[in-house]
């Protein structure tokens, strides 16, 4: 049904939206007309519109205050400091992403632990590491020894179940590299399961900063390197003050959507929090901008990298 035909009504003062969520609508349109003014141009066109807004009924079967929409050509955003993330992005040397529930649409592990039927036990405990609310290293040793997996089991997994990238991260990807921007992959997943997405992305293996399974002479499950840097709690910072030290970076961001992707701001010089795979409020609450897609961020990296 077109917004023509759609019926309407007055509004009383439950269904009105917040002052602050009317806000959060126009902010779009302000950081999109400064980064315009700072060498994207292209930008200025969507600054210059103002977004619609429409009251869309929800269903007759629940009774619950209208919501509001906000069409223009970018969505209302959410963040500590959107409009700094966007500028760092705009001129990001380097962008670090990690791999699971922001790469790709689903954990690594747990379809690891699908497949070896033990998947709700690593569930849970992916559920805590990501949260927050365990040690990393403690939630990486408990997964691993509950599915202790082979290496040709592991190879069985991605060949059954080859993992899905989340939409329109291939593109950002490449257009980050177009514009000469570097892209690594930063994860607590497991190399061996990263690098057929990073070799579909277009991304050197070189590039992986992930964790190592360790195997015997046989391919069966011998451990996991603790000397990886994301094989630990505060690892992924360590990781990306390599990454930038070694590269000679002025300006990184990190990507995902994970407490331990939160924590690598700095060195980082910002954080974009994703959510497009599952939204977790201790992650947003820290992130400079929290997208739910990557529709934005593929606009910004079209453009000419800024100085």
């Amino acid at each position: 049904t077109s917004l023509a035909t759609q019926p309407t009504r007055t509004l009383d003062s439950t269904d009105r939206p917040s002052s602050s969520t009317m806000a959060a609508a126009s902010l779009t349109s302000r950081c999109l007309g400064k980064l315009a003014f700072r060498g994207l141009p292209s930008l200025a066109a969507a600054a210059q519109h103002r977004p619609i807004t429409a009251f869309v009924p929800p269903s007759k079967s629940v009774r619950a205050p209208f919501v509001l929409r906000t069409m223009s050509a970018t969505q209302a955003h959410e963040g500590n400091n959107v409009e700094h993330a966007m500028e760092m992005l705009a001129k990001a040397d380097a962008v670090c992403f990690d791999v699971d529930s922001t790469v790709i649409d689903e954990e690594g592990i747990d379809v690891l632990a699908d497949t070896l039927g033990k998947g709700p036990e690593v569930a849970a405990w992916t559920a805590k590491a990501m949260g927050g609310n365990v040690k990393f290293e403690d939630a990486l040793a408990a997964r691993l020894e509950i599915i202790t997996p082979s290496r040709k089991q592991i190879s069985d997994c991605l060949e059954q179940h080859p993992l899905r990238l989340s939409p329109g991260v291939d593109t950002l990807v490449t257009k980050l590299q177009q514009r000469g921007t570097d892209v690594y992959l930063v994860s607590g997943g497991f190399r061996l399961m990263i690098e057929p997405v990073a070799e579909e992305l277009g991304v050197n293996v070189k590039n992986i900063y992930a964790n190592t399974i360790l195997f015997d002479d046989d391919g069966e499950y011998a451990g996991f390197d603790s000397d990886e840097p994301t094989s630990a709690d505060q690892g992924k910072p360590k990781a990306l003050g390599q990454i930038k030290e070694a590269g000679g970076y002025e300006t990184m961001i990190m990507v995902g959507d994970g407490a331990t992707d939160a924590q690598a701001k700095p060195p980082a010089d910002a954080f974009i929090g994703y959510g497009g795979v599952v939204r977790r409020d201790a992650v947003a609450a820290k992130a400079d901008w929290f997208v739910t897609d990557f529709e934005t961020m593929i606009d910004i990296a079209s453009k000419e990298k800024s100085k």
